[in-house]
């Protein structure tokens, strides 16, 4: 029994030795010494591994990809006046001239990477569907 799980080791590390494949043995106990089955699977990339192995495709892409957010309406706006504590009057785009401007904060991603915001600047705002004349600035037009 000892030689039989000393066998049993040494071909599981011999498989994991391998470059691609991986064999599992299983061992029957009716049977005794003889292997009944082997399988082979394939191993897959992650993390890491799996990033390098995609290039710098990320990196590569010119259109901004966005997550969907449900329960906000997103605008596209013209900064209007520049206030304390990085508040931001902004005028929306496609509004009557009657209508308030938006008094809009700095998201936390925008803030994280220094992001500047000047009066004049194109960006997009959302708007809680609570309050419309409050929102957030969450991307600066180029």
């Amino acid at each position: 029994m000892r030689s039989l799980s000393m066998s049993l080791i040494a071909a599981l590390l011999l498989a994991l030795l391998s470059s691609t494949s991986v064999q599992a043995f299983s061992v029957s106990p009716n049977v005794g010494n003889n292997i009944k089955s082997a399988t082979t699977t394939t191993t897959t990339l992650f993390g890491k591994k799996a990033a390098r192995a995609q290039g710098n495709q990320r990196k590569t892409n010119t259109e901004r990809v966005r997550k969907p957010k449900d329960d906000v309406i997103e605008v596209d706006g013209v900064v209007l006046e520049s206030l304390p504590n990085a508040m931001f009057r902004c005028a929306v785009d496609g509004a009557p001239e009657s209508q308030a401007p938006v008094l809009a904060t700095i998201s936390g991603k925008i803030r994280k990477n220094y992001v500047k915001i000047l009066v004049g600047d194109k960006v997009l705002i959302e708007l809680s569907p609570y309050d419309l004349t409050r929102g957030r600035i969450t991307f600066r037009y180029r």
